[in-house]
C-alpha cells in the first residue's frame, strides 16, 4: 500500500510538472504572437496575447514588459480625454506589475516617470527618476530629469507671484535679465516655496553636465534654473551673479548648437 501511494504521488507530481511545462510553452507562444502583433502596430491584439501569456506564466517578465509597452503605444502624451487618461493609468499599472517581479527594472521605472511627466504629475515623475539615480548614480539622464522637473514645479510659483504683483515681463524676450527683483516679502515667500527645489535642481543639473558635458538640453535648463535661483537671492550682488551664470549657459548652449568653427 505504501509503495502504491508513493507511485501515485510520483505520478501526480509528474502530471503537475508536465502541466506546468505545457502552460509555459503556451505562454511563450502567446508572447511570440503578441510580439508579432506589436510589431505590426496591432496593439489591441497584442495586449490580448500578452495578457494571456502573463496569466499562463506570471513569471514571464518579457510578456509583462510588452504588455505595458503596448498600452504606452496607445497613449497620446499630454492628452486629457478620459480614455487617454485611462490608457496612461493602464500603462503605469502594467509597468508597476513589472516592478513587483523585478523591483530594479530601469525600463519600467523610466517609463512610469515619463508618463507621469506627460500627465503633469511632476512630483511623482521626479520620485521615479530619483529611484533611477539610486540604481545608477553615474547615469546623467535621471539627473537631468530631476533638475528639469524641479524647474517645472517651481516655475509656476514664480509666474503666479509676478502675476499677483503685476510685475510686467520684459518687452525684449531676449533679455529676461531685465526683470526687476521681487519685493522682500514676496521674495521670502517665494524662497520658502521654491528654495529647496531650486537647490536640488541646480545640483542635479550640474551633476548631469559633469557626466555629459555637451548636452544642449541640460545647458538650457541650467540657464532657466539659475534665473529661478536669482529670484530668491536677498542680495543684489548674488542675484546679479546668478543672472550672469544663467547667461553663460545660454552662450554655451548657442555655441554648442552652432558647432565648431561657426
Amino acid at each position: 500500500m505504501k509503495v502504491y501511494k508513493l507511485a501515485l504521488l510520483g505520478a501526480l507530481m509528474l502530471l503537475l510538472a508536465l502541466s506546468s511545462g505545457c502552460r509555459k510553452l503556451r505562454a511563450r507562444d502567446q508572447l511570440n504572437k503578441g510580439v508579432g502583433a506589436f510589431r505590426n502596430a496591432q496593439f489591441q491584439a497584442a495586449i490580448m496575447h500578452f495578457k494571456t501569456a502573463v496569466s499562463l506564466d506570471p513569471t514571464l517578465l518579457n510578456a509583462r514588459l510588452y504588455l505595458a509597452s503596448a498600452y504606452t503605444q496607445q497613449y497620446i502624451p499630454g492628452g486629457e480625454s478620459p480614455e487617454n487618461v485611462k490608457i496612461a493609468q493602464q500603462a503605469i499599472d502594467a509597468f508597476q506589475e513589472v516592478l513587483r517581479v523585478d523591483p530594479n527594472n530601469t525600463n519600467a521605472i523610466a517609463n512610469i516617470a515619463q508618463i507621469y511627466y506627460y500627465e503633469k504629475e511632476f512630483q511623482k515623475a521626479k520620485e521615479y527618476q530619483q529611484h533611477r539615480l539610486q540604481l545608477d548614480p553615474n547615469d546623467p539622464v535621471p539627473y537631468y530629469w530631476v533638475g528639469m522637473l524641479d524647474w517645472a514645479i517651481c516655475y509656476p510659483h514664480t509666474q503666479q507671484m509676478r502675476k499677483d504683483l503685476k510685475i510686467e515681463f520684459p518687452k525684449d524676450p531676449k533679455n529676461p535679465s531685465s526683470l526687476p527683483p521681487f519685493p522682500e516679502k514676496a521674495r521670502a515667500q517665494l524662497e520658502e516655496q521654491n528654495g529647496a527645489l531650486v537647490k536640488e535642481g541646480v545640483d542635479a543639473l550640474e551633476k548631469a553636465i559633469q557626466l555629459r558635458p555637451n548636452d544642449f538640453d541640460t545647458m538650457s535648463y541650467l540657464n532657466l534654473m539659475y534665473r529661478q535661483k536669482a529670484d530668491l537671492e536677498p542680495d543684489a550682488a548674488a542675484r546679479e551673479a546668478d543672472l550672469k551664470t544663467a547667461d553663460s549657459w545660454v552662450d554655451k548652449a548657442i555655441a554648442l548648437k552652432k558647432g565648431p568653427g561657426t
